[in-house]
């Protein structure tokens, strides 16, 4: 583009594709902020609306994928051993409030500090390989995980922990009322999502980003990238085991189920189907997840062939994810 000086001489404009692209960029965060505060608002009113135990569960596994896409999106390191760290809170917590007495906020925490420790273990053996070999060593050690479980005598084995106690928060508010749980769930959830948004967002997340699309450059620059990788890896195993602790708070029960393979791949399709890479994405795949196995539950097709299909068609269609696709069509 041209334009002319006060002298009448043509001068060239520069182009104004960065200022238009930061402009954009902006827009797009201040949408995100706006759908964060409308559904914040919504999960506020619904549980009087819709069943809450159900929106305890879809809260559960969006907080669950939230922290498996901070490996897997923004890091890059596809893990199928995360149903261990999910699980294994979960019996952490349910231990520690039926056996030991603990309020429910003492267990969760005490849930979640035990998933860091089992990710810092296994993620120091993990992050030596790279591809396909770093995830079946994470599917490997899972598997052993779910064999120390299935024999360890405070499990119970195939019974698992079943009756575990609600409590009453800091001694203060019983959490037996639905009511009362749905809103403590909430706040876990709110204070799982920021708590993996601020490490996205922050100058660590920026280096996982840039391992992840050029990780022999990173460590040109200068960047220990075990030590990222392996710092992702226990964050993203303490938010899982924070939901698998708040889950058998939920159900009052902590079984074999939740420290299965099946667990991990179910948290991988919650992923990819709502966008990895994404904020909201993985939050809206556990929801589309958890919605069909409950609603085809009494279907005559079973339910994994629905989600099969389903899958297929957002490979096919929505390659990026339902909320990747929406983010990619908003930018152009």
């Amino acid at each position: 583009m041209t334009s002319l000086d006060d002298t009448g001489t043509i001068m060239a404009r520069k182009p104004e594709a960065p200022a238009r692209k930061l402009s954009a960029q902006r827009r797009l965060g201040w949408l995100g902020v706006a759908i964060a505060v409308i559904a914040l608002a919504g999960l506020l009113a619904v549980p009087f609306f819709v069943y809450p135990v159900f929106i305890m569960k879809v809260l559960c596994f969006a907080l669950f994928a939230v922290a498996f896409n901070l490996l897997l999106g923004y890091v890059g390191l596809l893990s199928f051993g995360h149903a261990a760290f999910f699980g294994g809170a979960a019996y952490f917590t349910a231990h520690a409030a039926k056996v030991w007495g603990w309020e429910p906020l003492s267990a969760i925490l005490l849930g979640a500090a035990g998933a860091g420790l089992m990710g810092l273990v296994i993620g120091a053996l993990a992050i030596r390989r790279q591809g396909i070999y770093f995830a079946m060593v994470t599917l490997a050690l899972s598997q052993m995980v779910f064999f120390i479980f299935l024999q360890a005598p405070f499990t119970h084995g195939e019974d698992g922990i079943q009756g575990v106690p609600r409590g009453h928060l800091l001694g203060l508010i019983d959490l037996g009322p639905t009511l009362n749980m749905y809103y403590f769930v909430l706040a876990v959830f709110v204070a799982g999502f920021f708590a993996v948004w601020r490490i996205v967002n922050s100058p660590f997340g920026h280096v996982l980003k840039a391992i992840r699309e050029n990780e022999n450059r990173a460590i040109s620059l200068g960047y220990r990238v075990e030590r990222y990788k392996l710092g992702a890896f226990v964050m993203s195993a303490t938010i899982a085991g924070l939901a698998g602790s708040t889950k058998a708070l939920v159900f009052q029960i902590a079984t074999l189920t939740d420290v299965a393979w099946q667990m991990s791949g179910e948290v991988v399709l919650m992923t990819l189907l709502g966008g990895m890479g994404t904020i909201f994405g993985p939050a809206v795949g556990a929801a589309l997840v958890v919605t069909m196995q409950n609603y085809f539950a009494t279907s005559d097709i079973p339910v994994t062939v629905i989600i099969g299909v389903i899958f297929v068609l957002c490979v096919l269609l929505f390659r990026r994810g339902i909320v990747g696709e929406a983010i990619r069509l908003m930018k152009r």
